[in-house]
């Protein structure tokens, strides 16, 4: 019982921290660079700062089916929600929190931003030179990462849906 109650708490508790971080960070990018037009180099080429509104996936994939996209991370996210009663590894929580706090920080954005509820543009603002991210895509990444790995190493998710 203990275990799975702590990865529950821990899968959550890094999905909502990454979420208001993703938020936080997205408040403070609309202030502080949309009277911006250049990207601020932070390491010359490698990265910086430039606002822009995705409207599609990763690169700018899906530009023109934003809903579609919407409806995906919506599905990933339940998905996540509800997997989450099976784990019993700390590691899977982690892995799991990122994924769904990574999700639900563009889908607030694909909900709630403009041009309109499910078509919302993704808010992006950390400009690695050949693609512009912000910190859910970090999320989602590293939780890619886990993922696989996990995966890789076959860890055991922690319970099984009969426990």
């Amino acid at each position: 019982m203990k275990s799975r109650w702590g990865a529950s708490l821990t899968l959550f508790g890094i999905a909502a921290i990454t979420v208001v971080i993703d938020q936080l960070t997205k408040v403070w990018a609309l202030a502080a660079l949309s009277h911006r037009g250049e990207r601020i180099s932070l390491i010359g080429d490698l990265l910086g700062l430039r606002l822009v509104f995705n409207p599609g996936a990763a690169l700018s994939l899906g530009a023109s089916s934003t809903w579609i996209i919407t409806v995906i991370a919506v599905a990933i996210t339940v998905g996540v929600v509800l997997t989450a009663r099976r784990v019993g590894n700390r590691a899977w929580a982690i892995a799991l929190g990122l994924l769904l706090g990574g999700a639900l920080g563009n889908v607030i954005d694909r909900l709630f931003r403009a041009p309109g509820f499910g078509r919302g543009h993704v808010v992006d603002f950390i400009d690695y030179g050949i693609f512009v991210g912000n910190v859910a895509d970090i999320a989602l990444v590293v939780a890619a990462l886990a993922v696989a790995y996990l995966n890789l190493r076959r860890v055991p998710l922690g319970r099984s849906p009969q426990q």
